[in-house]
């Protein structure tokens, strides 16, 4: 497995991408977890357990409970790309936005001892702005790209152009946790207008969320991101269309009837769970759609 430089280096992603095991297995990545903190005691995704159970997560969101989320530590970082640095090879890691996180400031400390320890080895930072569907989707192609015994740069440079080219619009029901965070800028507007408004939700160029739009229902907000799509899209059908939710099953139903009824059929729909750790900033009640398009 030579080709294109395959086996001369190895792919990284993080929870937060919405990759779980099997999926990352598909691809050969190696998985970060991401922690989220529940009465004070950390806990790692496909680490502290097998299976994400949504439903009974969000649930629990809905009775009250607020976890919380924290970074990696540098010493975790280093654990993690020392072995293959050791071993001769290069590391491509495919994260969630750098711009939403303090906790690549950790992992650039353990670059900086790693360099030292191994000048010759390259590692190789992509990021992909976005976080859940913002990432999983680009992810996902990055995989199959190191599957096809793509190069390290020719990856990268692949990223250059087509990052930005991967839009996410979601909304939420319930507002509250996106305020507790305060990760979504322009939102702070729309807190105490009318009951029934929901702000549209996007990732920007930048990686951050900002509110972009809101409207007045599910139905409205459903036909707003359906506009935004139509209006957006370009060569959808050679992309998957990602959907997700964070336990809002008949939602996310609505949108992709919405979706077929414009595209068809043919359109390649995927359905992920948002996972525990950034569902911990959205909450329960959230739908969000991932598409290829013009730009974000």
């Amino acid at each position: 497995m030579s080709k294109g430089g395959y086996a001369m280096y190895v792919i990284f992603t993080d929870t937060d991408t919405d990759i779980t095991p099997e999926k990352a297995a598909e691809y050969g990545y190696h998985l970060i977890s991401m922690p989220y903190t529940v009465n004070g005691k950390d806990v790692f995704p496909y680490v502290d357990f097998d299976k994400f159970d949504s439903k009974a997560f969000y649930s629990s969101l809905r009775k009250g409970l607020m976890p919380k989320t924290s970074g990696l530590s540098p010493e975790t970082y280093y654990e993690a790309f020392a072995p293959f640095f050791k071993e001769g090879k290069d590391i491509l890691y495919a994260h969630f936005s750098a711009a939403m996180s303090g906790t690549f400031a950790a992992m650039n400390i353990a670059l900086e001892r790693l360099k030292e320890e191994y000048p010759e080895r390259k590692f190789y930072s992509l990021d992909t702005k976005g976080i859940t569907i913002g990432s999983y989707n680009i992810v996902c192609e990055v995989g199959q790209m190191y599957k096809d015994g793509k190069s390290a740069e020719e990856i990268m440079k692949w990223a250059e152009t087509e990052v930005d080219k991967f839009a996410t619009y979601f909304f939420v029901e319930d507002l509250s946790f996106f305020r507790r965070s305060g990760r979504v800028s322009g939102i702070s507007a729309i807190m105490g207008n009318l009951i029934g408004i929901r702000p549209i939700i996007t990732m920007n160029s930048e990686g951050k969320m900002a509110s972009c739009d809101k409207a007045r229902g599910r139905k409205q907000v459903i036909a707003k991101i359906m506009n935004v799509v139509e209006e957006l899209q370009e060569d959808i059908y050679s992309h998957k269309v990602i959907l997700a939710h964070s336990d809002y099953e008949d939602a996310a139903k609505e949108l992709e009837n919405a979706l077929r009824a414009k595209f068809g059929e043919k359109l390649d729909i995927e359905y992920v769970d948002i996972n525990p750790t950034a569902g911990s900033h959205c909450g329960p009640n959230g739908v969000g759609v991932n598409f290829h398009a013009k730009h974000r």
